[in-house]
């Protein structure tokens, strides 16, 4: 039984959780958290976290959830699995129809580049960049290359 947090150094939770699964390791997730955040409840929820659990419970309701997720029960709530599906049909579906190429170029229009300072980065043309931005903009419903950008940074998609 290993409790997790979101936040690590150097790692996320979930991406503990996947090493620990990758290895084959028979251990169970339970995320213990001081983030409120559907992102946060998506990503261990997608793991195969048992529960999430915030760092302002009380102590003995931890406890108790810990013994309860070492035993193999979820303990996920049915509002927390009602922001996981809100995530999964507001943020993750938008992210998953863009093409690899289109979350390149998003990753560098939210760090701020300019459609020549992403065509020179990824070796193609302004053209092209301008292609890919108007399909990431239909494609996330917004209106603006920071509107895309902003998008992208409030769901956690891009740090």
């Amino acid at each position: 039984m290993v409790v997790l947090d979101c936040q690590l150094p150097g790692m996320s939770g979930p991406q503990v959780a996947v090493e620990i699964k990758g290895r084959g390791l028979p251990i169970k997730v339970l995320a213990l958290s001081a983030y409120d955040e559907d992102r946060y409840l998506w990503g261990m929820w997608f793991v195969g976290a048992l529960g999430y659990l915030l760092k302002n419970e009380a102590p003995g309701a931890i406890v108790a959830a810990v013994r309860t997720a070492a035993q193999g029960e979820r303990l996920w709530t049915a509002e927390q699995l009602a922001r996981v599906q809100r995530w999964w049909e507001e943020v993750e579906q938008r992210w998953e129809g863009l093409t690899r190429r289109e979350r390149e170029v998003l990753a560098l229009v939210a760090a701020g580049k300019s459609n020549k300072e992403v065509a020179q980065a990824l070796k193609v043309t302004a053209w092209t960049v301008g292609f890919h931005v108007s399909n990431i903009l239909k494609k996330l419903g917004v209106e603006s290359r920071v509107e895309a950008a902003v998008w992208a940074r409030e769901h956690g998609i891009i740090s």
